[in-house]
């Protein structure tokens, strides 16, 4: 690792993080106090700074993040996650690649679905990252955007995608402005999945719909409001995920028939408060 390591990260309730040299340095205050995912994996039914904190250092501990020891690769983890739906759309030559944010990487290109589950399957909001060796060696250093900079640049990202010959392309984003530039950019060539949209205004949400082919609720009051007459298709009742294309519906669709069907767990619940 490089003498000044260090990795931001927006982990459970919207809380920043701090990790340096694979120790929790700085915990902030919670902008959610529930998470329905939490409070069903973890059973976790309230977030404070110490719940963050723990759950952050269990995760060190348990998967390496942001530490030369991460385990890179990962089977499936959520019923319908974004990194579970880009491994099954890569898996099944729906799409070449995903462009994804990984801590200790940056962007980067990944090709192979249980290394795309691993990068995203159990990873908060990416805010700063450092290369650290170990993990951009397990990713391939021709396939990292910034191997020395650990740059987050999903634009850039897709670009070095079709760089490398791919030409259906699956790319996470976090931002509005992002998901206009890639659509503007690519076109048809890239599917988007609009991830962490915690805190988006209205104008975004709309954004998101128009561009992108997948949008996550999260704890986004706008983004579900306009689901409520835009989502062509709804997976998940605790933090849903949202088909905003026909392109994203049928991937969707793909998952519940690979799942046998569809899985709800128990009734609605809802992130509180929503943002």
């Amino acid at each position: 690792m490089s003498e000044k390591d260090r990795h931001v990260i927006e982990a459970m309730g919207m809380t920043v993080v701090v990790i340096e040299d694979g120790k929790v340095v700085h915990v902030g205050k919670p902008r959610l106090s529930y998470c329905p995912l939490f409070m069903r994996h973890r059973g976790i039914s309230e977030i404070t700074p110490e719940v963050v904190r723990e759950n952050v250092e269990f995760r060190i501990r348990d998967i390496g993040m942001c530490t030369p020891e991460r385990n890179m690769r990962m089977q499936d983890f959520l019923t319908y996650g974004v990194s579970e739906l880009l491994a099954m759309a890569v898996s099944r030559k729906v799409l070449d690649c995903a462009v994804l944010v990984s801590d200790g990487a940056g962007t980067c290109v990944v090709t192979d679905p249980e290394l795309i589950q691993g990068i995203g399957g159990r990873i908060s909001g990416i805010i700063e990252t450092t290369p650290i060796a170990e993990v951009v060696q397990a990713i391939g250093r021709e396939n990292v955007l910034a191997p020395d900079k650990g740059t987050i640049d999903q634009f850039a990202g897709a670009q070095l995608a079709f760089s490398k010959g791919h030409r259906n392309v699956g790319v996470t984003l976090a931002k509005a402005q992002d998901a206009r530039m890639l659509r503007d950019g690519f076109g048809s060539s890239v599917m988007l999945f609009a991830v962490h949209t915690t805190g988006v205004d209205q104008k975004d949400a709309r954004a998101f719909f128009d561009t992108c082919d997948i949008v996550t609720a999260c704890a986004s009051k706008w983004v579900r409001e306009e689901a409520r007459t835009r989502a062509l298709l709804q997976v998940g009742n605790k933090v849903p995920i949202y088909a905003a294309s026909e392109r994203g519906r049928q991937l969707l669709q793909d998952r519940i028939d690979q799942l046998g069907g569809r899985k709800e767990s128990g009734p609605e619940d809802l992130p509180r408060p929503l943002l």
